[in-house]
């Protein structure tokens, strides 16, 4: 039976990207669908629970993503919201990339290793830098996140703390001055989240803070968010601080994004969240 892909996406138009990499994952068929709204979803999921019964409801699956995270996680919530039972497929939740991509950037610092303890700086408020700070968290790191505007912290704060009932710590860093005297204050982990072509820190900052030991970039776009750091660094040591760069974050990025769209058809019941993608990345090593 032919292994049928349903993705839907609060945008106009669904992502090139997700449709090449499901099949690049074994899909046979994508069903894409762009302009949803929370009205749409019930009949649309139901397509995807009445036409397959029993064993082969695991051959549909549906695939949740677009730019738009917020709306993509009120699209995610109504579709779990129409299940009951039995009577269900499994489901992705992937908006932006937010949730693989968190997912590999965190598994790259924490693999081998205990970060109990450790506190760590997200520089970024959008999607992938709450979605790494929860992590980090969970790992158990002592997590700040930054913005140039206190207010914007704040915000990301109060949504990571309703939304997964994690608490971190929002901080204002509005140049390199602020961000040295945080660094000097302990800090062990910086992964940098900001906006492509944005440098975030300067190599005369990082390499002077004396407890930094890891950072993670994931900007690919010249500049990069960090001074110094290389697009493919995976682990290179610089004077202590062992780096990882777009490109060795982006490759594990990709394998866990294919692997958790394939897990979709193992069975009609997954739930590929952030937890859960990231329980699958740990499980595929570095």
């Amino acid at each position: 039976m032919k292994k049928i892909l349903i993705d839907l996406e609060a945008g106009s138009k669904a992502s090139v990207f997700d449709q090449v990499t499901a099949y690049d994952a074994g899909v046979d068929h994508i069903l894409a669908y762009g302009n949803v709204v929370l009205d749409e979803v019930t009949n649309l999921v139901h397509g995807a629970m009445f036409t397959r019964g029993g064993e082969n409801l695991k051959n549909t699956a549906i695939f949740i993503g677009g730019q738009n995270v917020p709306e993509a996680e009120k699209l995610m919530e109504k579709a779990q919201d129409t299940f009951f039972g039995d009577i269900r497929v499994s489901v992705m939740l992937d908006p932006n990339g937010s949730n693989t991509t968190a997912a590999a950037m965190v598994h790259k610092i924490a693999c081998g290793r205990d970060l109990k303890g450790k506190k760590a700086l997200i520089m970024g408020t959008g999607p992938l830098g709450m979605r790494t700070a929860i992590l980090l968290v969970r790992e158990g790191c002592k997590v700040c996140i930054s913005s140039r505007k206190l207010d914007r912290a704040q915000e990301a704060q109060q949504h990571i703390l309703k939304s997964h009932g994690v608490d971190v710590t929002p901080v204002q860093i509005a140049g390199q001055e602020d961000l040295a005297k945080l660094l000097n204050e302990g800090v062990n982990i910086v992964s940098c989240c900001g906006a492509a072509g944005i440098q975030l820190m300067d190599l005369a900052t990082w390499t002077a803070a004396p407890e930094l030991q890891f950072i993670a970039d994931v900007n690919a776009v010249i500049p990069f968010g960090v001074e110094g750091i290389k697009i493919a660094d995976n682990g290179r040591d610089h004077e202590g601080k062992l780096l990882y760069g777009p490109i060795a974050i982006g490759n594990l990025k990709m394998k866990v994004h294919k692997a958790a769209v394939k897990s979709l058809f193992e069975s009609n019941n997954k739930v590929m969240d952030l937890e859960a993608i990231y329980e699958l990345a740990k499980a595929m090593g570095s």
